[in-house]
């Protein structure tokens, strides 16, 4: 006898429940729902582009935290996503996909694309998603080696010149990025990169 199948639990549901657009209402459980039925990505997926901001928020929220692990459920909307973080304009919508997006395997001009996006972000309202948009550059750096020398001096400016939260975050990337240009400036010459 076959074992009946359980009914799918409606996501936007689920994350329509919270009391303004930055509670985090359900995250937590729909995260852990999406983890262990995978199927339901898609309708997680949806709800990024939902009318009603708290919802789409929570949806960031999710695929952000969901994204920590893997961008394997989500690579193949890649492309979209790209284009909703050039037009998103809820803050907590932009600081989730601007952590998110640089997690992906981009080709160099996708790198570029979100690059400019996330620097036309810097110039956010909120601190939070200018100090996410630093982390952003700075992650899609490992992808694209030929900005890190523009994403570096952003992140100089910035930890001079910017929100107390940007310029401890920059301060921290810096450290990160310039690590293995000191060790290799370090070696004894005739030493071979490995």
């Amino acid at each position: 006898m076959a074992a009946k199948a359980s009914k799918p639990v409606a996501i936007r549901s689920a994350l329509a429940e919270g009391k303004h657009s930055l509670s985090p209402g359900r995250v937590m459980e729909v995260v852990a729902l999406v983890s262990t039925h995978p199927e339901q990505i898609e309708q997680l997926v949806e709800c990024l582009w939902d009318d009603d901001p708290g919802v789409a928020s929570r949806a960031a929220d999710c695929l952000e935290r969901l994204t920590r692990v893997s961008t394997e459920l989500v690579n193949r909307w890649k492309a979209p996503l790209l284009g909703l973080l050039a037009e998103a304009t809820h803050k907590k919508l932009r600081w989730n996909l601007a952590l998110t997006i640089p997690r992906f395997k981009l080709s160099v001009a996708e790198c570029r694309r979100a690059a400019a996006i996330l620097e036309s972000y810097l110039t956010d309202r909120s601190s939070i998603v200018k100090t996410a948009a630093l982390q952003g550059l700075a992650d899609l750096a490992r992808q694209d080696a030929a900005a890190l020398p523009g994403i570096i001096e952003a992140l100089r400016v910035h930890s001079r010149s910017g929100t107390p939260a940007m310029r401890a975050r920059s301060r921290i990337l810096l450290k990160k990025l310039q690590r293995p240009a000191t060790k290799r400036i370090a070696r004894p010459q005739g030493e071979l990169d490995g």
